[in-house]
């Protein structure tokens, strides 16, 4: 393929044509990204719910590290489970380098500090409207968090399609813990440094089409949940509310 168009036309047809090479990786990639995610997200959530109502000695700390993991670089990560994962490091025994899991492992750890801060910052800005009210009837920080994290639960959607955008994006750590193994460890973002740097240009684009595609496809669906969420309530759910049954 020697032009641009010449390359996103064949790139339209191994989508359209089901290519096996190419939705081979793309479920793959998806799979990896979603359980990181599931599981990020339900730990992310509760524990930046409690962040957001509990007060105590050092918290100004767990912020600030906190905060400084959402810049955490992905190849730092992909290190650090990579040297945890080795047969001589302490997880070892596991035998989950160069496998699903362990790209799944390091996609969690880059994700929770999204997710953690996200919502921490959502739950505290509505604890200020309506945390004096939970703490009256007598909740305690844990029962408040969650509480309010619920009234805000169409926002949260929104924190998760960006915790989904930056697992499925990344290529240093799962490079590094997954090996890019073609037909096990292979993901879209990995085949497609990979096939780039091989000039198979098509299957490459064809990737970042698919991946574009599924990001779209999750705001979208995002901003119809946000949208059906207002009319419900009867106001936008970015404004301060009340508790609603």
């Amino acid at each position: 393929m020697n032009t641009f168009t010449d390359s996103v036309v064949t790139a339209l047809n191994l989508i359209a044509s089901f290519d096996p090479a190419l939705w081979t990786v793309v479920l793959r990639s998806l799979a990896v990204s979603a359980t990181a995610c599931l599981l990020a997200y339900g730990l992310g959530v509760v524990l930046g719910a409690w962040l957001a109502v509990a007060r105590f000695s050092g918290r100004g700390a767990v912020l600030l590290g906190l905060n400084t993991l959402l810049a955490l670089p992905s190849v730092v990560v992909g290190l650090v489970v990579y040297l945890l994962l080795s047969r001589t490091g302490p997880l070892g025994f596991l035998g989950w380098l160069f496998s699903f899991k362990a790209m799944v492992l390091a996609q969690f750890i880059l994700v929770v500090p999204v997710v953690t801060a996200l919502t921490r910052q959502v739950v505290e800005d509505v604890e200020r409207q309506h945390g004096e009210q939970w703490a009256s009837l007598g909740a305690g920080p844990w029962l408040r968090g969650i509480l309010l994290a619920w009234d805000e639960r169409l926002a949260l959607m929104t924190i998760g399609v960006a915790a989904f955008g930056r697992a499925i994006s990344e290529v240093g750590a799962v490079m590094i813990v997954g090996g890019n193994i073609d037909g096990f460890t292979r993901v879209m973002t990995t085949a497609i440094a990979l096939e780039t740097s091989k000039g198979d240009l098509p299957l490459a684009l064809g990737l970042g089409l698919v991946l574009l595609s599924v990001v779209l496809l999750l705001n979208a669906a995002v901003a119809g949940l946000r949208r059906w969420g207002e009319k419900r309530q009867g106001s936008s759910v970015a404004s301060p509310k009340g508790w609603v049954a």
